[in-house]
């Protein structure tokens, strides 16, 4: 009986290790960009000053006065356009950082103060925004 049950131990184990890898490839991977794709629509917000001086995900020190910003995917270094569609100001920014974290998984990129102020998001705090790679960063 041990004989049997060790051998449906390694066949599950087999099992496992050939076939759960391969579980979920049929789906979409989320939604992302880079070089040559077209732009993706969503929710732009922009980091709280508190953030001044903090290490980034990139290992940069946070700074406020930077055109940098954040994104869950997108590889570090990568420069990206961002344009309020409320006003179609735009400001080209480097990522640097990871997120934006928790909320809506409507937001799409995380920004400093001095670039939501050159395009006029800074009272609302959150804008409907396009992004679309200009440069992509190294992987």
């Amino acid at each position: 009986m041990a004989y049997k049950n060790s051998l449906f131990i390694i066949a599950f184990v087999v099992f496992l290790g050939a076939f759960v890898p391969l579980a979920g490839t049929a789906q979409s991977p989320p939604a992302s960009i880079g070089a040559g794709t077209e732009p993706v629509k969503g929710i732009c917000v922009y980091y709280n000053d508190k953030f001044q001086g903090r290490v980034t995900a990139g290992g940069e020190k946070y700074d406020k006065g930077a055109l940098t910003a954040a994104h869950k995917t997108l590889p570090f270094g990568t420069m990206v356009k961002v344009t309020n569609l409320g006003n179609n100001k735009s400001v080209v920014v480097r990522v640097n950082d990871r997120g934006p974290q928790g909320g809506s998984k409507a937001k799409i990129i995380e920004i400093t103060s001095r670039a939501a102020t050159e395009i006029d998001m800074i009272k609302k705090g959150k804008v409907q925004c396009q992004i679309e790679v200009v440069e992509s960063g190294k992987k």
